[in-house]
């Protein structure tokens, strides 16, 4: 995904409901000892907020601070402490190897516990204090929302025992809006981990040059790196990854919890080679407040599509119906593979399976390329049709470059992957905010909806020096978790790989998103044969996305760009 570092909105400071409990719970012993004389500070409460405060924010809390949180007597404090750990609510962490010094955090028992308690006085005081939001919690409680909220994923819990690693955890990534979130999160990472974490970001195409120089040194400058979808087949056979089962149990993943196209999407012959850190379908954002003013319907169609881009194109006032990556090379071949997918057909000749196209045996070979067909015809013409409705500028539009015009109101649909999405839904000044909905791409004739996704995992290279690799497979386990990836979205992150995340009631509230991806996932719409990740992939991109530029610039006939093409895929299959 993506072609450049991220530059967008500055993704917020966690303001889930469990963190403005803890803030509010705080405020409001503050403000009940300050009223009344008699009332004594309680210890364990003010233990345990500073605690969770701490951890939520990757601070380090030492037995001493902790003492002085409690606001009673050192000898007091220490017997309530002690309380606390014989009651398994607070675990001890060496700070050094003799053990004489050591951190606390809260245990799996006392944030498990937190859950609930901040669930519970969240809906007390909706019920009593009420809004039509909090009137919309309590009815939820009441009619099953309880047994939702019951289900809420935890906050990441910190290693009892810290990761040993020279140097700490270094990590190579794309530079997008979540890994920039899991940059920001440094902090809090490392306090879970218990080592350093040091992240290089990249573009797309530095990120994928990086990866390949540095599998070609003695030894892995990178614990983990994040690999983008379609490059698995070419990194799996040029051994720049090492197949995880060699080196870890990957049933400690929960395999099931992965939305079925990312998990596969993670394999080669077989076997899987990363763990989706992110996934991000693309799909078609459009303006409802825009389509109800003109009495449209969500385009289920490119025919559909067409209509709706003419019907709101209006270059005059500075509305211009769609914005597209059509951007020369990687960013327009990314289009091509997606829209013909849009018309049923896949860039390689695919056998057909129920709910869409075989990719499970491409290590195998014997694929040959799929462009110059009669599906491929309507692709290419409808992209032509598509720039009769685009704004100034839209052939050298690429993965940001769309969604800008769409958050500033310039444009009523765009074609982008989910992860641009704080754009417009973290801008409450952009005329998008809370006026967009999410859709599939819409089908060409006798096609199907199709929400191709994309989106990156985190690997082990396989160059990696042996003594770093158990520390690996812990940090990969853990910023995969379902605890790290809620934390992402609490921060800003519009990505997810796994169901439970999808389902969790907080993160259902950060956007309308999570709920419509889970939708398509169940109705079998996000797929990633658009781009099957064969070690060609990236070739046939880059001439896909230069010979239909020509196209879309006027200098060949769609049919000479579609033979063109073809010739120059066969040389490489």
């Amino acid at each position: 995904m993506a072609g450049q570092t991220y530059g967008g909105p500055v993704a917020p400071e966690a303001g889930d409901d469990t963190r403005v409990m803890l803030s509010f719970l705080e405020e409001f012993s503050d403000e009940l000892e300050d009223a009344l004389d008699i009332v004594a500070p309680n210890a364990h409460l003010r233990m345990m907020l500073h605690l969770l405060q701490g951890h939520f924010d990757g601070k380090t809390i030492t037995p001493t601070s902790l003492i002085g949180a409690s606001r009673v007597p050192y000898a007091t404090a220490s017997r309530r402490m002690k309380e606390m750990i014989e009651d398994g609510l607070i675990e001890q962490r060496p700070r050094t190897p003799t053990g004489r010094s050591y951190s606390v955090h809260p245990s799996d028992k006392l944030l498990a516990q937190w859950m609930q308690l901040s669930g519970r006085a969240r809906r007390l005081a909706e019920r009593h204090f009420g809004s039509e939001a909090g009137n919309r919690h309590a009815k939820d409680y009441y009619f099953g929302g309880s047994y939702s909220a019951a289900q809420s994923i935890p906050p990441l819990r910190v290693r009892s025992e810290p990761l040993k690693v020279a140097g700490g955890i270094r990590v190579l990534v794309h530079g997008d809006p979540t890994f920039m979130v899991m940059d920001n999160l440094k902090r809090q990472f490392e306090q879970v981990i218990g080592t350093a974490i040091s992240q290089r970001a990249f573009s797309i195409d530095r990120l994928r040059q990086e990866a390949l120089r540095n599998a070609t040194r003695v030894s892995s400058r990178y614990d983990l790196i994040a690999v983008d979808l379609p490059w698995i087949g070419e990194f799996a056979s040029r051994q720049v990854l090492m197949p995880l089962d060699e080196v870890m149990d990957l049933a400690r993943l929960d395999a099931a919890d992965f939305h079925t196209a990312g998990w596969k999407a993670a394999h080669w012959d077989g076997r899987a080679y990363g763990v989706p850190a992110q996934m991000t379908p693309e799909l078609l954002f459009y303006r409802r407040d825009l389509f109800a003013e003109v009495g449209l319907e969500p385009p289920a169609t490119t025919d559909a599509l067409l209509r709706a881009a003419g019907a709101l194109h209006n270059p005059r006032r500075g509305q211009y119906g769609i914005a597209w990556n059509a951007a020369r090379g990687t960013a327009l071949g990314h289009t091509v593979l997606m829209t013909l997918a849009d018309f049923g057909q896949p860039i390689l000749d695919l056998p057909q399976i129920a709910g869409g196209f075989d990719t499970d045996h491409l290590a195998k070979g014997g694929y040959r390329a799929t462009i110059d067909t009669e599906a491929g015809l309507q692709m290419a013409e409808f992209l032509l049709d598509l720039l009769q409705y685009s704004p100034p500028g839209i052939l050298s539009m690429s993965w940001y470059e769309r969604v800008r015009p769409y958050a500033a109101g310039n444009v009523a649909m765009a074609y982008g992957y989910t992860l641009l999405a704080p754009y417009f839904e973290l801008d409450e000044s952009s005329p998008a905010f809370g006026q967009t909905g999410y859709l599939p791409h819409p089908a060409g004739p006798g096609a199907s909806p199709v929400a191709p996704v994309g989106g990156y995992v985190l690997g082990i290279p396989a160059n990696l020096s042996p003594e770093r690799i158990p520390a690996a497979v812990e940090a990969l386990t853990v910023f995969t978790s379902p605890e790290a990836q809620k934390l992402y979205v609490q921060n800003g992150s519009r990505t997810n790989a796994r169901y439970s995340v999808g389902a969790d009631p907080e993160v259902r509230r950060a956007s309308p998103i999570f709920e419509a991806v889970d939708g398509m996932s169940w109705r079998d719409e996000l797929q990633f044969w658009p781009r099957p990740p064969v070690p060609e992939i990236c070739r046939i991109i880059q001439i896909c996305g230069e010979e239909f530029h020509d196209m879309l610039r006027g200098i060949v006939r769609p049919r000479e760009a579609l033979r063109k093409a073809q010739e120059r895929a066969d040389a490489l299959t």
